[in-house]
């Protein structure tokens, strides 16, 4: 397999280093398209191929873009005349399948994924909805590329607004309340790194319950609530602030917007 990916910054240099680490595909089967000589730089230096060009994408069985959402309307035309049997595959936030069909050609083998950016760290979570004309061969092609750096999900793009309340946005309301629970920690008395560790360390470890254990989030939190017990006043606490209502409300906001931007 040859894999193209058009724009090398973090998501771009991310699934390349993905693939290669997991033995997908060897460094010099990668190729890494941008206009900026430091990042090709930076590619060469981990043994891609580079280019400064698109149409050097040519005869790659699956061409990664990932540039901005903006220059999509530059981009996309270049490609259409090369793009042949490839599978074309776009991470652009908000640019439904009908708008790369429109620039691409209708006929064209194309995927939308929505990864997100602990995909920097190979945890990602990505939702991946091919269009019509991808068969069985280039959708798993495409879901082993993204889940070489965390986990992916074949999606209805129905669901891509949810997709990005949940998992693209998801990890700032993480990141708050990292934020909180380690600057509690450090007025208790802690330091802050060990703050930010204690807390870190323990949200991915309970992520890592739910999804290597058989057992429910609900079922997990009810086993640490004992009766009478410390954890039990915390999650008094969370229920009467409506934390659960709260996290609800912030993902639907999240959603109504991804929404209206995708219009």
């Amino acid at each position: 397999m040859k894999l193209s990916v058009i724009g090398f910054g973090h998501m771009g240099s991310a699934i390349a280093e993905g693939a290669a680490k997991a033995g997908l595909l060897s460094p010099g089967e990668i190729l890494a398209i941008d206009r900026s000589p430091e990042l090709l730089e930076r590619a060469k230096s981990l043994g891609f191929a580079v280019s400064g060009d698109p149409a050097s994408a040519k005869g790659s069985d699956v061409i990664i873009i990932a540039v901005r959402p903006a220059d999509l309307g530059e981009l996309l035309p270049v490609l259409r005349p090369i793009l042949g049997d490839s599978a074309a595959v776009s991470i652009c936030a908000g640019k439904k399948l009908s708008y790369l069909e429109g620039l691409l050609g209708e006929d064209k083998k194309i995927i939308r994924v929505m990864p997100n950016t602990p995909a920097l760290v190979g945890e990602g979570m990505s939702a991946v909805c091919p269009n019509k004309n991808c068969g069985e061969a280039e959708t798993s092609r495409v879901l082993e590329i993204f889940e070489s750096f965390g986990r992916a999900e074949i999606m209805p793009e129905s669901l891509f607004d949810c997709v990005t309340a949940v998992s693209g946005s998801g990890p700032a309301y993480v990141y708050s309340f990292i934020s909180a629970l380690s600057e509690y920690a450090q007025e208790a008395g802690m330091s802050a790194a060990q703050a930010v560790t204690f807390a870190a360390q323990t949200v991915l470890g309970s992520a890592k319950m739910v999804l290597e254990g058989s057992e429910s989030p609900i079922d997990l939190k009810k086993k640490i609530c004992t009766p009478n017990g410390t954890t039990v006043e915390a999650v008094k606490v969370l229920d009467g602030r409506g934390f659960e209502d709260i996290i609800k409300k912030a993902a639907k906001a999240c959603e109504e917007r991804s929404n209206e931007l995708g219009k």
